[in-house]
């Protein structure tokens, strides 16, 4: 069995509730059609009911039994309002709220944050910061944890075998410090287990243990460190070129005491832009599927889609989700 159907397996038939917030989009419909077909999780639309139903029929996506909730008609809503000016702690009134909750990821956020359902999947239309500033203001991070992250995993399966590994931050945080990037790291392994993946992380950077010196390269062998302390159960190790972290002859070469090198399936990359940089060209040139970013850190999943996704992509993501739910429990 591949990744995803060892997570399907999971989570089917357990009713884990996701809330989709862009239900005209036809790859959104597509996906939760699909996912509600297979029993594995119970799909939540928001909107117009009879708008959504007609956007559905028009892309040819039967949308019968998908639960849609119509934020402009819902029964809760002055209980979200008030859960929500309680949550923004003075930052909001009750007008303000009711303003804001309009908006359909506020809105479904706020469905996560009050148990109504078990996550939230966004992105196919909205950009990255309108997916992740709801679940900042109003679901925020874990304790121990100072900040949310984006991280992929990248799949490629042959008849021989599947490669797992995680890529992260890619999406998120674009100049992380030295202590955000050690928490990055925890998180990253974190979710590394949650796919079956042995996580050896690797801190990575232009230079393997001090072989060039920089402010850098410094930042990302104190992170290294900082990780350790934080996680001394957990194999991490830096700073590391990508050959040394990933090629087994190199990693004895270069680093020939690290647990790590040669074996790395975590890589933790020092910034946003190399990190972007990297999954892309994994992916695009390398042939793997790029599934994320996954949310990091947070109290409650919620995940963002990119722009450019498939319907292939929206029910991996939403498989995903459910995945985090499980294992918040």
């Amino acid at each position: 069995m591949g990744m995803f159907d060892d997570l399907s397996a999971k989570v089917k038939g357990k009713g884990y509730r996701i809330v989709f917030p862009e239900a005209l989009d036809t790859r959104i419909q597509e996906a939760v059609v699909r996912l509600k077909g297979e029993n594995i999780l119970e799909p939540v639309l928001l909107g117009n009911p009879d708008q959504v139903k007609a956007s559905g029929q028009e892309h040819g996506h039967d949308l019968t039994g998908i639960e849609i909730i119509d934020p402009e008609n819902y029964d809760g809503f002055d209980e979200m309002v008030a859960a929500f000016v309680e949550r923004r702690k003075g930052k909001a009134s009750e007008e303000q709220a009711r303003e804001i909750l309009k908006d359909e990821n506020y809105f479904g956020t706020m469905l996560v944050y009050q148990d109504k359902v078990d996550g939230l999947v966004s992105g196919a239309v909205h950009s990255t910061g309108d997916t992740v500033r709801p679940a900042l203001q109003i679901i925020k991070t874990k304790p121990g944890v100072s900040l949310t992250s984006g991280a992929f995993i990248m799949v490629r399966d042959s008849d021989r075998h599947s490669e797992r590994y995680v890529f992260s931050d890619c999406a998120i945080n674009i100049n992380p410090n030295e202590q955000q990037l050690a928490e990055i790291a925890v998180e990253s392994a974190k979710t590394a287990q949650m796919f079956d993946i042995d996580p050896k992380v690797a801190m990575l950077s232009f230079s393997t243990k001090g072989s060039a010196s920089s402010p850098e390269q410094e930042k990302v062998a104190k992170a290294t460190e900082i990780a350790q302390e934080l996680a001394p159960e957990l194999a991490i190790d830096g700073e590391l070129q990508f050959d040394a972290a990933f090629v087994e002859s190199v990693g004895k070469q270069k680093a020939p005491e690290s647990k790590v090198a040669g074996e790395a399936t975590v890589f933790v990359f020092p910034e946003i832009q190399s990190g972007n940089i990297g999954y892309k060209i994994a992916q695009r040139l390398g042939g793997f599927q790029a599934i994320g970013p996954i949310l990091q850190g947070m109290n409650k999943p919620v995940s963002d889609l990119s722009r450019g996704c498939n319907a292939e992509d929206v029910y991996k993501l939403a498989i995903i989700t459910a995945n985090q739910a499980l294992n918040a429990e």
